[in-house]
This record gives structure tokens, sequence and C-alpha cells, in this order.
């Protein structure tokens, strides 16, 4: 008899947390295998949330380790950061995990289906694309007509809210992100200086070894964390924030769908799905 298996990875962020309730709530005779994929860089508050989370799923949620860490593969990426154009950091250190682990039991003949959080009104992203016969992928959300706001709706309807860095910045994902804002620099800056002060070391080292990104188009981050550019930062970013509010019409039927996220503010990326759902 054929083993079949579903799995659920994890990000820390709003829409695939959101996923793993709707999947407990309306298909609770489904064992689910939670995982998360951890590059060691992670925001503080990610690990935060993943544990309220495990707290309402009551199940543990997989730990998947990298083989090797983040120092190991920028030496052999000759020092090159990770950039829009090269994302290796999603290639080694969250696609390959996954395919570590679950590609031995693939192999054996097991079926293995994998849920992931593509919102209904997300109809320009695309999943992780299966490379083995045996996997196969699907889109609970993109199927039941779930969007933005049905996603935010079953957060705070499960007690469990967005995750506190949200506050701040539009989505999860490692420390320096090179998908961030530059306003989300700044917040970084202010809010969790050391991994701001690691991310312009391993900027200065990539630079010294010849490497044509900085993890912010255009600048450095010395240059960034000037007092006048944060100012000028600020400022870019409250006027756009004015200018999209002033278009909006609040939705009266849903508490807090008047809220701005940094997509709406400043187009929605091309981001990593396996880092930022």
């Amino acid at each position: 008899m054929t083993i079949e298996r579903h799995v659920l990875g994890l990000s820390g962020g709003r829409d695939s947390a959101a996923l793993a309730v709707y999947m407990a709530q309306a298909y609770p005779e489904i064992d689910l295998e939670y995982f998360f994929t951890d590059t060691g860089k992670e925001l503080p508050e990610v690990y935060e949330y993943l544990g309220r989370l495990e707290g309402f799923l009551g199940r543990p949620i997989k730990r998947l380790n990298p083989d090797r860490d983040f120092d190991f593969w920028l030496r052999q990426y000759n020092s090159f950061l990770p950039s829009p154009k090269m994302r290796w950091c999603t290639r080694q250190l969250k696609i390959r995990p996954f395919e570590q682990w679950l590609w031995p039991a693939l192999d054996a003949g097991e079926k293995v289906i994998s849920y992931v959080a593509i919102r209904s009104d997300e109809g320009y992203r695309e999943g992780y694309t299966s490379t083995h016969p045996n996997l196969s992928v699907r889109l609970p959300f993109r199927e039941r007509g779930i969007d933005k706001p049905g996603v935010i709706d079953l957060l705070n309807g499960s007690g469990l809210g967005l995750p506190d860095y949200y506050g701040w910045r539009s989505r999860s994902g490692c420390t320096f992100c090179f998908f961030q804002q530059k306003i989300e620099w700044v917040r970084l800056m202010e809010r969790h200086p050391e991994s701001f002060e690691e991310a312009k070391a391993y900027e200065k080292n990539a630079v010294e070894h010849g490497s044509p990104f900085t993890w912010s188009q255009g600048e450095s981050l010395d240059e960034l964390a000037r007092p006048e550019r944060v100012e000028q930062i600020r400022a870019d970013h409250e006027r756009r924030v004015a200018r999209l509010a002033a278009k909006r019409v609040a939705n009266p039927l849903r508490d807090g769908d008047d809220l701005l996220d940094l997509d709406e503010v400043y187009g929605t990326a091309k981001v990593c799905l396996a880092c930022h759902k």
C-alpha cells in the first residue's frame, strides 16, 4: 500500500500561518506535517510566532536546518551577496533542505502532497514546482477563493493575530533580505541594531571581494544609515503612505482592513515564496 504524506511549510509569515489554521479547522482528518526551514538568520519575532502557532496547532513544527550555513555558501559563491538576480540563499538554505528531507521517501515510492499558501488574489505567483513525480502541490487558498482579507480574518479568528514584525516590516525571512524596502532597513537598524551591523559586515566583506551587489539597491548600508539619508527615506515613505491612503476606500465590514502594508505602498515585489509566505 502506497504511503501518502501531507506537508505544509511555514515561513513565520502571515499567509502560511493562516493556511495552517485553515487546514487544521477545515480538514482535521488530514495528518499534516508542519515544517520550517531555519536559515539561522531569521528575525527573533519569527521564532516567537512559530512558538505561538505550535501552541494553537497542538503539535510540533519540524525544523529543517541546512547542512551548510550561510557563511559556507557565501564562500562557495566567492563572497557575492545573494540578490534578486542570483537567489542562491533560497536555493541552498530553503529549497535544498526541503528536498533533502523528502527525497529519500519520494524515491522509496511514498506520495507527498505539499500545501502552499498562495492566495486567490495572487494570480501572478506560482508555488514551488515539483521536480519529483511523487510530489504534488496544492493551493487551498486559491482553490477556495481566500484572499488577503480572508487570511487576516483566519488569523484574528484563531486568536493568533499577525506576527509582531508586521508592525514594521512587510514579510518574514532573513534579517538582511535583499527584498526589503529602504524604510525596512531603517527600521531594522532601530529595532535590531546587532542584525543591521551583521548585514553591514557581510556587505563590506562582499564589496572587498568584488561583489557588484549591495543589500539595498543603489547604496551601501553605511550610506543608508547616515542621519540625513534616514530622514530622507522616512519622508519619502510618509509621502507614499499619504498618497495611497487618500486613494483607498475603507471597508466598514472588515475591522483593520484599512491598514496599509508595504506591498501596497511600494508595489508587489517578486519574492521568494519559500521565505516570505
